[in-house]
């Protein structure tokens, strides 16, 4: 038993002595494949929103849910808006923010490189500017809002910047009539009559819109050139909010109202990990995906506004959809999968071919072993056949003692143990001729 371990373990340390370089080669390899692994991704990150009343902070609740079944953990930040979205993302406090449309200037250059450090991931819904106002006379054109009191939004709002862009370019200058309200106050404000109009970005289902929209006294604007207004604002989209849809039996609207509206972005860091920024596609899919009141079935997420790069990721998911491995695995698994593909590379570039080279090469060593003895042995064959000196017989089987004991003493494994009982043969058969050359002498 003893000997068989001991076999075993002279075994094992031959083929280390034959296959050391190729567990070199290969560990050289995986090294270097591990620089090119992506790590794994971070379990918590963070959303920058709006108002907890707000669109942006209910759907973000709702990515928050589906995140978790995941294993992620997405904390949810209340802020002012977009431009303050905008500001964490930049400062590196969040890794992703609801941007509305247009909040992002156009680049001057459209060749330019982008150095901002965030990517889009694309739309995920609209968001219809509702332009409530009082009076009896109907109104058509912001140019007929002038000299009166408008709510705008607040200070950093997505909302209060796209409200002074479409008022600058119908020559409503900036002070004091515009009103930094926005939400359930402006529509106070404005049912009281302390404003004369609001501009409200809000989902039709909001419940702003639909106080707005009930509201005695309160009119509902009908953009007349909504055209134009797409036309210099190409991130604005014309839409129709159908008549009667919002209330069927009392018919309202009473006729279809057209409206503008820029869209949710989904903005984040461009360290962001692939994988999280798959994950929270395809969340923006489960709750922006179907049907509405402006939008059909698998229109969002989709690459409608071009104020930033779309991530490469967001490209190949609207492409593709979902990775074959994040369609089938649960999510840790695929990204671990997605991992140890690229280790696969030095197992198929270097093992394998290394691997099918090894076994020649351990039979070489092993049997190098015994060959070196046939050297010995042949030469003094010769020494014998050609250059026999009585004087030197001791000398002569000396030699041959010594080559049958290191004959006798190899350690090779047991598949080549027959390599040496032959040799021990061919050194008897040397001894032999040594005999009858010591008789004839």
């Amino acid at each position: 038993m003893m000997a068989r371990i001991k076999a075993g373990l002279l075994s094992l340390r031959d083929l280390f002595a034959t296959a050391w370089w190729i567990v070199l080669l290969a560990g050289i390899g995986f090294a270097v494949a591990y620089q090119f692994v992506e790590p794994a991704p971070p379990t918590k990150i963070a959303i920058s929103t709006g108002a907890e009343s707000g669109a942006y902070y209910q759907f973000a609740k709702r990515y928050a849910t589906i995140l978790a079944k995941n294993g992620i953990t997405l904390e949810v930040r209340t802020s002012a808006g977009s431009l303050e979205n905008l500001e964490r993302l930049k400062n590196d406090e969040v890794q992703i923010g609801f941007v509305q449309g247009g909040v992002v200037p156009p680049k001057e250059d459209p060749d330019a490189v982008d150095d901002s450090g965030l990517l889009s991931l694309g739309s995920v819904f609209y968001e219809p500017v509702w332009v409530f106002y009082r009076g009896d006379k109907v109104l058509t054109r912001l140019t007929e809002l002038k000299g009166k009191r408008i709510a705008i939004g607040q200070e950093g709002s997505g909302v209060r910047q796209l409200a002074q862009q479409l008022l600058d370019a119908n020559e409503i200058p900036a002070g004091k009539h515009l009103v930094p309200l926005a939400g359930l106050s402006a529509a106070e404000e404005l049912q009281q009559g302390r404003i004369d109009a609001a501009f409200i970005i809000a989902a039709e289902t909001a419940p702003v819109v639909q106080v707005l929209i009930r509201s005695p006294g309160v009119r509902l604007m009908s953009f007349a050139q909504d055209r134009a207004y797409q036309r210099r604002f190409p991130f604005l989209t014309k839409l129709t909010f159908p008549q009667g849809v919002a209330d069927l039996v009392r018919d309202f609207p009473p006729e279809d109202i057209k409206v503008l509206a820029p869209t949710a972005n989904l903005i984040v860091r461009d360290d962001l990990h692939p994988a999280l920024q798959a994950l929270l596609l395809q969340a923006a899919s489960e709750v922006h995906g179907k049907s509405g009141f402006f939008q059909d079935a698998g229109e969002f997420p989709s690459y409608m506004d071009q104020m930033l790069p779309l991530s490469p990721e967001a490209a190949r998911y609207f492409k593709t959809g979902p990775s074959f491995l994040q369609r089938y695995l649960p999510f840790w698994l695929a990204v671990l999968a997605d991992r140890l593909i690229v280790m696969l590379v030095p197992v198929f570039v270097l093992l394998i071919p290394l691997l099918k080279v090894a076994p020649a090469l351990y039979n070489w060593r092993v049997r190098s072993k015994v060959f070196r003895i046939y050297g010995e042995l042949k030469f003094l064959e010769d020494d014998l056949k050609l250059h026999f000196d009585p004087a030197k017989l001791a000398d002569y089987r000396s030699r041959l003692d010594a080559l049958d004991d290191e004959a006798s003493a190899l350690h090779i494994p047991l598949g080549f143990t027959d390599l040496a009982y032959t040799l021990r043969e061919h050194v008897n058969l040397v001894r032999h001729i040594l005999d009858k050359k010591e008789s004839q002498a």
